[in-house]
């Protein structure tokens, strides 16, 4: 796969991809988490790299939102949706749902919607997505105490890429793999002409080290572990809570292609039990063994002070109260002093300075919790020639602390090569483990969406002109039942349901304040909400798949001369080659004078109707754009039952083949019928 070739991606941003492990299969997956991964790429720009993918995958190279009006409904259809996520990443993800002319990926989109509006959105799962998010690479962890050793520039090269945690050092003979041994607790050699190498120290050789990173540096995998700590447990609290409210996470790469009862992709005991064996920064947690070694390690200076201070207090109190030629204290006094005393305490106190000694041994043991053959070498810390204060020889520290020190690290070697070895073939799982929550936060925004809105899943058709790929039976045209907009400002509940069908060109009229401009709304956004393959809020809807929705507001007051011929080119443009299109116009009149607009009007649908598009233009010019057309309008109405204490009761869905009467004319039949008289009558016989 050619990134370049995506939609939207060039060069520099192709450039960032190929650093993913995998960068055509995680591009083409949707994941956009994962593809946020990429240096530079956020997760707004992974949703448009995601959505150039998927166009790409469909040849779906139009655009279905042709007016900025059009555009602005989209913005608010998605908005809807993710209002109701938990997760940052699912109200990106849904980023990647869009107006689509493809049968293809609109039957795709609606079959995730379709799994999407089973799911329960609980509340208990709910609570437990607040704390989902993607997993993230950590820093790169240096490990000093190991290296690579090559005697080939090329895998040098290799190995500096491919191991940045690992320092990789040039040598040439076994003499230079020798003196690596003497400076780091591990060399590992990359070229296998030295199979067979004799040298001290933990050397290896292995030609396969850079194709086996765990083996190699399992630090790598552990670090992911533990910057991923908090989040792999909130997936795995995720996929409990589903599992207990009877709706279990489902796997797989989308949710249409999982299995809900397979449960989640890795065993989550097992996965709890490989994390707690793992510290925050990586390294090993809980092994008593590593805890007593790395202790004795940091303890050790610390140790060997207080041990020289019990013997010290030892032969202090012993040479208080020894009987010697001269008084104790004054003996004292002369050692403290500095006199040379290992001949008085050799002759006089021998067995009182081994007693100190011994003492001084025991306290070292014991307070470093040193094994038998370790408290051999501690043995030789104290000793030698009688002293006071008590000497320590700093040499025999120095060997105590790197025989501590290798035994640590080749305790924590071997601890974290297992839990690499435990961890490795988890990495894989834990990677759908998170990605399946995520995307059930996806999957009850939709849910919910459409349990808050009373949706249904629509049917999207091919349109009359005849598409082979088309799936159910042609149509032109919508048809909507049972519609209510979520977008007016009232609450849904109170929402009047509306019937809307059209096919050709239509003139909608009604009263003013009577829902006009509402019903353009609500065919738009079930239209745009279809082609997304999203649900709509609708008892059934029907919808002809549109190449393109062209949505015109109402404009606002009379336009000058370059605004009204800027307008007429627009629509110049429009009538191009409008087959395939969906045109909604609110009061195009109110551009220039009504005789005018009426004629441009009538012009325009003209136009239209000889390339079978499907257009709706609201207009309280019905009747003149009528007799202005050259062919049989179709007019359908927003019909007022009357005025009742000066409020309008009005009938929301159009009625077919009606031209609406207007407000003033209401005002005027409920004179005649209040007051009477030839006034009104006269009046009202203009309508």
């Amino acid at each position: 796969m050619q990134l370049e070739a995506i939609p939207g991606v060039g060069a520099k941003t192709a450039a960032a991809l190929r650093e993913l492990d995998d960068p055509a299969a995680t591009v083409e997956s949707g994941d956009v988490a994962a593809i946020a991964r990429a240096p530079g790429v956020n997760e707004a720009r992974a949703a448009r790299i995601a959505r150039g993918a998927i166009r790409r995958r469909h040849g779906d190279d139009g655009r279905v939102l042709a007016t900025d009006r059009a555009r602005e409904l989209y913005r608010e259809a998605i908005d809807l949706l993710r209002e109701r996520t938990v997760t940052d990443y699912a109200a990106k993800r849904l980023e990647t749902f869009y107006p689509s002319a493809s049968a293809s990926r609109i039957a795709e989109a609606q079959a995730f919607a379709a799994d999407a509006t089973d799911r329960d959105p609980d509340p208990a799962v709910r609570e437990a997505l607040a704390d989902c998010a993607p997993l993230s690479d950590p820093p790169t962890v240096r490990v000093r105490d190991r290296c690579l050793a090559t005697a080939d520039a090329e895998t040098l090269a290799r190995a500096e890429s491919a191991v940045p945690e690992l320092s990789v050092e040039t040598v040439e003979d076994a003499r230079d793999i020798s003196e690596l041994g003497r400076s780091y607790a591990s060399v590992i050699v990359l070229d296998e002409s030295f199979a067979g190498l004799d040298v001290e120290g933990d050397v290896s050789v292995r030609p396969d080290a850079l194709e086996t990173p765990a083996e190699t540096v399992p630090e790598r995998l552990l670090a992911f572990f533990a910057e991923n700590r908090e989040r792999l447990e909130a997936a795995a609290a995720v996929h409990e809570a589903a599992a207990a409210a009877g709706d279990p996470v489902s796997g797989g790469d989308s949710a249409e292609e999982g299995d809900s009862d397979a449960g989640p992709p890795v065993d989550l005991d097992r996965l709890r039990d490989a994390l707690s064996r793992l510290d925050d920064d990586g390294t090993i947690a809980g092994d008593a063994e590593l805890d007593r070694l790395t202790g004795a390690v940091d303890d050790l200076d610390a140790a060997v002070s207080t041990a020289a201070s019990v013997a010290d207090d030892r032969l202090r109190e012993a040479i208080r109260e020894r009987d010697v030629t001269i008084e104790g204290t004054d003996f004292l006094s002369l050692v403290e002093q500095g006199a040379r005393v290992d001949s008085l305490l050799d002759r006089e106190l021998a067995d009182e300075y081994d007693a100190a000694v011994d003492a001084a041994r025991e306290h070292l043991a014991d307070a470093l919790r040193l094994e038998p053959e370790e408290a051999e070498l501690a043995d030789r810390v104290f000793g030698g020639d009688p002293s006071f204060p008590v000497e320590h020889d700093e040499s025999a520290v120095s060997r105590l602390r790197t025989e501590l020190s290798a035994a640590r690290d080749r305790r924590a070697a071997k601890l974290k090569a297992d839990l690499a070895s435990d961890l490795g073939d988890l990495r894989e799982p834990v990677e759908a483990l998170v990605r399946d929550a995520l995307e059930l936060d996806v999957e009850l925004a939709i849910a919910r969406f459409a349990r808050d809105f009373d949706c249904t899943i629509p049917e999207v058709v091919g349109p009359e002109r005849g598409d082979a790929e088309a799936g159910g039976d042609a149509v032109a045209g919508f048809r909507i039942e049972g519609g209510r907009s979520p977008l007016l400002d009232v609450d849904f509940a109170d929402v009047e349901p509306v019937d809307y069908a059209v096919s050709g060109a239509t003139l909608l009229s009604g009263v003013n304040s009577g829902g006009k401009t509402s019903t353009l709304d609500l065919v738009a956004l079930v239209v745009v909400l279809a082609q997304m393959g999203m649900p709509v809020p609708a008892e059934s809807a029907t919808v002809e798949r549109f190449e393109e929705v062209h949505y015109y507001a109402k404009s606002q007051g009379t336009l000058d001369a370059g605004a009204f011929e800027a307008t007429l080119r627009d629509f110049g443009d429009l009538v191009d080659g409008a087959d395939g299109r969906l045109v909604l116009v609110d009061e195009l009149e109110s551009i220039t004078e009504p005789g005018a607009s009426a004629k441009i009007i009538a012009g325009i649908l003209e136009a239209l109707d000889d390339q079978d598009a499907t257009a709706v233009f609201v207009s309280h010019l019905a009747r003149e754009i009528r007799d202005a057309a050259d062919f049989e309008v179709a007019v359908d109405g927003i019909e007022a039952a009357g005025l009742v204490d000066g409020e309008l009761r009005v009938n929301r869905s159009p009625k077919k083949g009606h031209l609406a009467r207007s407000t003033p004319e209401l005002i005027v039949e409920k004179l005649a019928d209040d007051r009477g008289g030839e006034f009104y009558g006269d009046l009202l016989e203009k309508f």
